[in-house]
């Protein structure tokens, strides 16, 4: 076993700094008997660290591999299984339970012993001993022992020791000296014990002579001893001298603390009162104020603000826990309730006075204008509303508020203060603002509106005689002539009229009353123009006078007065308090202003009664002014107004549209005249122009480009349609004259949006000219058309092109007869009366007779082309030829179209 443990110790520990301290040879309990060795080793480096090693030898030589290790402060138990009886067995408890069988019992209670030493000095009996003999444990810690001796010096632990280099050169010298050291070590040892005892006896003769210096030492140390304990009794007198120094200094400081103390609490109270005086004393001068101001002047104004603000500051003051309870800030509080609510009472009281006294001044001062008064006689019965109108064409405006917003703004600071502290008195003033300005707006709304209406009307009738306008209901029958007719119709006096595209292709650009449509234009936009300012002033007043702010984002900041008078809203926690400042000016406009929007829908409906294309320019002027009011605020009551408005509009002009083709869908035509150009195409041109010049530099090009869109499909299925009733005229010219129409109108106003349909109309329009043209050449030369139709029919069943001459209907004989029948003046003849019936057929506001006669022209030469390629492939060297060559045709066309 020794052999091995120094095996081991060189081969595995020695290298890792290891040192064995005990081994034991044991196998696992139970299973096939596999040997190992469990080593007990430490570190020889510090901290030092205990381990338990599972060492097997390899199988594929004789050295040994480290298997497995464990830390000793792992392990919790071990259970020697029994105590009095001699058993190999035992147990060690680590993170499981390893059972172990070991070669014999002693080496089994060395191991165990070796682990309790280890747990004694490095563990401090953290591991627990089971089932192991007293016996064994007492024999490794001898009883009477220091703690120091029963943890036991690492040496005794060791049954061997390997020497150092030292050592080991000691030795060697040794024995060298002594010749038989090597072959009798019994001699050898017998003169070492010699050489031992002579040392040993030496140290004790040493120790002997060292007997007297010992002695002086101890005198030494005694008088050493009496000087200490002199130093001590000097130490304690000084000791007592300081504590009662110690005393004193205690007495003197705490008397000081109970001095600073009673000056902080002075200076605390003092801070307390000088605090209450300044946040709750209001100068008798503001208390004057609040009692007795004058809120009519400038200087009472200011001084009531003042007085308000203070008095404010002094009831808002933060007060300290436990002032509440002073008699003194009772009192104080008592009387700011009181100047506040009396100032509140006096400040409600004089600007309902104000509120009164403005409204009738305005009324009053309304009433005098001429022009209103004037305006408000239109409305009488029997009133010559033509001749007021006459006189005051220009007076369509609308009266400024400014003066009356200027002199309540003085007031502005004084509702801030009102707001914060009165809420019901400050919505009270609010509820009586509203109806009283509610009054006067819609009378002055009303009658501004009366006058715009009887201008409306005014501008229809002057342009009466004119011309009229067919209703959207009228059709158009009977001949070409009757398109012309006027149709009017008149409601209470006043004349209502409604513009169609079949209207405006019956009238030339210059019969069309643009001037009317221009004036209801200005009529439209001036009042816009007049409507925007008034609302945009009476709203910037409300949130200025009424200080509310309409920046949702600032709703529930603090109270912060802006130079220019706005006022951040302070949160509330009361329920009715919570609706938004920006709601409640919405609710306050929409209440004085409620007659805006029907006012507003009613003058729409009166433009569009006058003259159904009027809806092309209000929205048109809507748009611009709903953009206009969306950039300014959003939110604007204005902006949300004229948007509802807006929606009316848009409606009307889809409305407009939807009647425009329903009117072509309705259109009839003569079966005794010839078409020409349809009216809805002519009055789809007219319509195009007046809309692009509407619509230059409009914001909604959009729903005209949708517009323009239904319009052209719906003139391309009517034409169409009217095409193939025509009766009088081929439907070749009908599609031909109206597409080209069509094209020439898009070209010229180049929309982008109907390039598509203009490109369509091009393609419909060669189509149809085309078609025409070769219908109407198929008659002139028809013998001759029959004749080469014939040997074109030989060729296509396979006949060769020179010996169709050898056939007997189509030889050279049969050519000739059919080629006399056609000498130059009959060819001429045939194309006069050709010329004659195409004149017949086209009409002459298109001027296409030229173009078709020039297309016709270059059918005949291409058919007479034609003609001379069969009679050279199929007749060659005959000599037959055309009794007309293509100059002639050429003279015939041109004599024929300067003849007419």
């Amino acid at each position: 076993m020794t052999a091995i443990k120094h095996a081991l110790q060189r081969d595995i520990f020695t290298p890792n700094d290891e040192r064995l301290l005990s081994i034991v040879n044991v196998c696992k309990a139970g299973k096939k008997k596999k040997n190992c060795f469990l080593c007990a080793t430490v570190t020889t480096e510090r901290p030092v660290q205990v381990k338990v090693v599972k060492v097997k030898k390899s199988d594929k030589g004789d050295f040994y591999k480290r298997q497995m290790a464990w830390e000793l402060r792992d392990l919790t138990e071990v259970d020697a299984k029994d105590a009095t009886k001699e058993n190999p067995e035992f147990d060690l408890h680590f993170e499981k339970v390893y059972r172990w069988v070991a070669s014999s019992t002693a080496e089994k209670n060395s191991f165990i012993s070796c682990i309790w030493k280890l747990n004694q000095r490095y563990l401090r009996k953290k591991v627990e001993f089971v089932n192991v003999s007293p016996q064994l444990l007492e024999e490794s810690v001898p009883s009477g022992e220091s703690q120091s001796v029963a943890g036991g010096d690492e040496d005794a632990l060791d049954d061997y020791q390997e020497l150092n280099a030292r050592e080991e050169q000691d030795i060697e010298g040794m024995m060298e000296v002594c010749e038989y050291a090597i072959s009798n070590a019994e001699a050898f040892a017998e003169k070492l014990s010699r050489e031992l005892q002579v040392l040993d006896g030496a140290n004790i003769q040493s120790i002997m002579a060292s007997e007297k210096q010992v002695n002086i030492l101890m005198q030494l140390l005694d008088q050493a001893l009496s000087e200490v304990d002199n130093i001590e009794g000097k130490l304690l007198s000084y000791e007592e001298m300081l504590q009662s120094v110690k005393e004193q200094m205690d007495q003197i400081s705490q008397s000081n603390r109970l001095i600073q103390i009673s000056n902080t609490n002075n200076g605390k109270l003092l801070d307390e009162i000088q605090f209450l005086v300044n946040y709750m004393d209001l100068s008798k001068g503001h208390i004057k104020a609040l009692q007795e101001g004058d809120l009519s002047s400038p200087k009472g104004i200011e001084a009531c603000i003042n007085a308000s603000e203070a008095l404010s500051q002094c009831m808002n003051v933060a007060l300290k826990p436990g002032h509440d309870k002073l008699m003194a800030v009772k009192q104080q509080q008592h009387l700011f309730s009181e100047l506040r609510d009396a100032f509140a009472r006096r400040l409600t009281n004089h600007l309902n006075n104000v509120f009164v006294h403005q409204f009738n001044h305005f009324s009053h001062f309304k009433m005098t204008i001429p022009q209103f008064y004037r305006s408000s006689c239109l409305s009488l019965p029997g009133h010559d509303q033509s001749s007021t109108l006459s006189q005051h064409t220009a007076e369509l405006t609308l009266p400024k508020h400014s003066p009356l917003h200027r002199d309540l703004l003085r007031y502005a600071k004084l509702m801030e203060w009102l707001k914060n502290t009165q809420r019901e008195k400050y919505e009270g003033l609010s509820r009586t603002y509203v109806d009283y300005m509610t009054r006067l707006y819609e009378r002055e709304i009303k009658d501004f509106f009366e006058v715009a209406k009887i201008k409306m009307a005014g501008t229809s009738k002057d342009g009466k005689g004119k011309f009229g306008l067919h209703g959207s209901s009228g059709k158009l029958t009977g001949s070409t002539s009757s398109l012309n007719k006027l149709a009017v119709s008149s409601s209470n006096s006043r004349r209502s009229q409604s513009s169609s595209l079949l209207d405006m292709g019956n009238m030339s650009a210059s019969d069309l009353d643009v001037a009317d449509r221009t004036r209801f234009d200005k009529i439209f936009e001036q009042v816009l123009s007049e409507l925007e300012p008034l609302c945009l002033a009476e709203q910037d007043f409300i949130s200025k006078f009424f200080k509310l702010q309409q920046n949702p984002t600032l709703a529930q900041a603090e109270n912060v007065d802006d130079a220019d008078g706005t006022m951040h809203s302070r949160p509330t926690s009361e329920h009715r308090y919570s609706i938004s400042d920006k709601d409640m000016v919405r609710m306050m406009m929409n209440k004085i202003f409620q007659s805006i929007e029907t006012e507003l829908n009613s003058l729409i409906a009166l433009g569009d009664k006058i003259d159904s294309f009027n809806s092309l320019y209000m929205l048109v002027k809507m748009s611009h002014h709903v953009w206009t009011a969306e950039n300014v605020d959003p939110a604007s009551y204005l902006s949300t107004t004229l948007g509802n408005v807006l929606v009316t509009v848009k409606r009307n002009f889809d409305k407009c549209i939807s009647g425009q083709i329903r009117q072509m869908e309705e259109v009839k035509i003569s079966k005794k005249s010839k078409v020409g150009i349809l009216p809805f195409v002519t009055g789809f041109e007219e319509f195009a122009k007046l809309a692009e010049a509407i619509f230059r530099n409009a914001e909604r090009r959009g729903d005209l480009d949708k517009a323009y869109i239904k319009l052209i499909r719906a003139v391309f299925h009517n034409v169409e349609k009217v095409a193939n009733e025509s009766q009088k005229t081929p439907r070749d010219v009908v599609m031909m004259e109206n597409f080209h129409h069509i094209f020439s109108t898009l070209s010229s106003l180049k929309i982008s949006c109907l390039e598509a349909e203009r490109k369509e109309a091009k393609q419909k329009y060669t189509e149809h000219l085309q078609s025409y043209v070769i219908n109407s050449l198929g008659q002139p030369l028809e013998k001759l058309n029959h004749f080469f139709e014939g040997v074109e029919a030989r060729v296509a069943q396979g006949v060769r092109e020179e010996e169709v001459s050898y056939q007997l209907a189509f030889n050279k004989q049969e050519l000739r007869k059919v080629i006399k029948e056609y000498p130059g003046k009959e060819v001429k003849k045939g194309l006069d009366n050709l010329y004659r019936k195409v004149d017949k057929h086209l009409c002459e506001e298109e001027s296409l007779l030229q173009v078709v006669w020039h297309s016709m022209q270059d059918e005949f030469i291409r058919q007479y082309k034609h003609f001379e390629g069969l009679i050279n492939r199929c007749y060659p060297g005959s000599g037959i030829t055309m009794e007309f060559t293509i100059q002639d045709m050429l003279e015939y066309f041109s004599s024929i179209a300067q003849s007419h």
